[in-house]
């Protein structure tokens, strides 16, 4: 994706410390080409939450500079990638409105590149072929305190090595029976430097170039090789990767790149109650835990698309919390907050009844019906009014009546009045009970003609509101209700330990034969809606079928996020 400097559709981020740093490379004329970010996942599993801030990091910083922005998958370890996660990567940047465009590239094409390159090192005789079992170059490794030392197989001649190399190649050896290692400085005190491991053997099909190879490239190998052959000027990446840039750059150095990019860093963001880690994210679904990678309890995109978050309110959270320096903690709160403010103004808000209650109104007319109009949306008239169907059988929300009201209720009463919403005033007249139970059956009321909304004596002033819907014209759907998947945010931590003793068992609650008014149009999966009072719900992609709608609340209503500085916590 090319991408432009100037968009009155997208505010510009004040100045942070990555702008400075790219912003003092381009008035130094560092590149003579176009500024180039990137973003490079493993097609491993599904992107996240922290996975759209690196993508809107990279995605601004090329708009900002009227540069590129590639996507490239680095896909050069064929025992856990797949093309369903490939798909799912390219889909997931679409919907955030950062598609790439042309610019889509696979680590998997540069093979016989990085292959070549790893060559001309042996030559230079700054790798060699290492004999050592994975568990022995651990232990030559050192420590932090302690220098490692040398591998017996550090002297072999380039010409041996090349020889070694070839034949790793040609699959003359099984798994870990050797590997190429940079020859740099044993001693160094950045572990990442003490001779890393550059290429390992690997006999197993790989889903783009299934089994043309059996020797695979180390990403600290591979990364800065492909940003090279792609025009990369900056790579951004998270701040675990801060002590492998030595390795970054010095692998550029030595295979004399002109030009060549630079390794940047940033925070890495975390949600509390919810996991972004692929490898616990990958045995959450394995094992069954949840609803596939799209499951709305996740924060996969998927999931947080499925359940109703909207890429406009994705983009705002990340420009809510700016560029970060460390590892951030950062309230989910916050991304309901962004949530409520995108949607509060632009959907409609419909009267739906999670928990109904009977209602007849005695006194109106049996078989008759009439449409009362009733605005779109309280905080945009733009969206203009409804039609809603009245009838003399209603239903309420089963809260919103109490037969011994406690201090403070406002609602209905046995004797009281409250104002149907957009209607009439109704006063409770008896109560219906379960003979059996004592279980509130049935309401009957009267209604006061003379009352309703928008007529003469509309203003007449009662304790109470609340939403209904016409028994006669009543949608039944069923209705999901969300709260945070984990009771801890970092899942187990002894071996042996299972999700379940860390699964909140009031994650999900299912509320069937929910009642809405009639909804306008013809809804689609991913339609959304504000339901009066409890919150916005989204028609679920994946469970709704023509005969019956499935929705999942996205947020409630009420808003938990205060702003301060409690909500987004760094560590170093």
């Amino acid at each position: 994706m090319t991408v432009a400097n100037e968009n009155e559709n997208t505010p510009a981020m004040p100045e942070n410390y990555m702008d400075k740093l790219i912003r003092e490379d381009v008035e130094a004329g560092v590149f003579s080409r176009e500024i180039c970010t990137r973003f490079p996942p493993e097609p491993n599993g599904y992107l996240h939450i922290g996975s759209a801030f690196a993508i809107h990091t990279n995605v601004e910083i090329a708009r900002k500079y009227g540069g590129r922005f590639h996507l490239r998958f680095d896909d050069t370890n064929p025992l856990k990638e797949d093309k369903e996660y490939a798909e799912a990567i390219i889909r997931d940047l679409e919907w955030l409105g950062c598609s790439p465009g042309e610019h889509i590239y696979y680590g998997s094409d540069y093979s016989e590149e990085i292959y070549h390159r790893a060559e001309t090192l042996i030559l230079k005789g700054k790798a060699y072929v290492c004999d050592l079992t994975a568990a022995e170059v651990t232990a030559y490794r050192g420590t932090l305190t302690e220098p490692g030392k040398d591998s017996p197989y550090r002297s072999r001649t380039p010409e041996e090595n090349l020889r070694l190399f070839r034949e790793m190649r040609a699959g003359s050896y099984p798994n870990g029976a050797k590997v190429l290692r940079a020859k740099i400085d044993m001693a160094s005190p950045n572990m990442n430097l003490r001779d890393p491991v550059l290429y390992r053997i690997i006999h197993a099909a790989h889903y783009r170039t299934g089994v043309a190879w059996c020797i695979y490239p180390m990403y600290d190998f591979a990364h800065p090789i492909q940003d090279a052959l792609e025009g990369v000027t900056h790579s951004l990446c998270s701040i675990e990767f801060k002590d492998h840039r030595p390795l970054y750059e010095w692998v550029l150095n030595e295979l004399g790149t002109p030009e060549p990019p630079r390794q940047r860093e940033f925070g890495r963001v975390n949600l509390t109650g919810v996991v972004t880690s692929k490898r616990h994210l990958r045995a959450l679904v394995a094992g069954g835990f949840v609803d596939g990678w799209d499951d709305p309890r996740l924060p996969t995109l998927s999931g947080l698309r499925r359940r109703g978050f909207t890429p406009e309110s994705i983009e705002a959270f990340v420009r809510e919390i700016g560029m970060v320096r460390n590892t951030t903690m950062v309230d989910f709160s916050l991304l309901e907050h962004c949530l409520r403010q995108d949607l509060k103004a632009k959907v409609p808000a419909v009267m739906a009844v999670l928990d109904p209650l009977k209602v007849v109104l005695t006194n109106y007319a049996a078989g008759a019906s009439e449409l009362l109009p009733i605005p779109n949306n309280p905080e945009n008239a733009e969206l203009g009014s409804r039609e809603v169907p009245f009838s003399g059988t209603l239903y309420i929300e089963r809260a919103d009546f109490m037969e011994v009201p406690v201090k403070g209720f406002r609602r209905l009463v046995p004797g009281g009045e409250v104002r149907l919403k957009g209607g009439y005033i109704i006063r409770c007249s008896e109560v219906i009970k379960d003979a059996q139970t004592g279980e509130v059956l049935e309401l009957r009321c009267t209604y006061d003609p003379e009352t309703r909304s928008g007529g003469t004596l509309s203003g007449r002033k009662v304790k109470g509101t609340v939403q209904w819907v016409s028994a006669a014209h009543a949608l039944k759907s069923d209705v999901y209700l969300y709260e945070q998947l984990l009771t801890d945010n970092n899942g187990p931590k002894e071996e042996g330990e299972s999700w379940e003793e860390y699964i909140n068992p009031n994650s999900i609650t299912l509320l069937k034969d929910c009642l809405l008014e009639p909804l306008a149009g013809n809804p689609q999966p991913g339609d959304t809606y504000q339901f009066l009072r409890h919150g916005y719900f989204c028609i679920d992609s994946r469970l709704s079928t023509a005969q019956k709608l499935v929705f999942n609340r996205i947020v409630p209503l009420k808003d938990t996020w205060k702003g301060n500085a409690g909500h987004v916590s760094s560590s170093e």
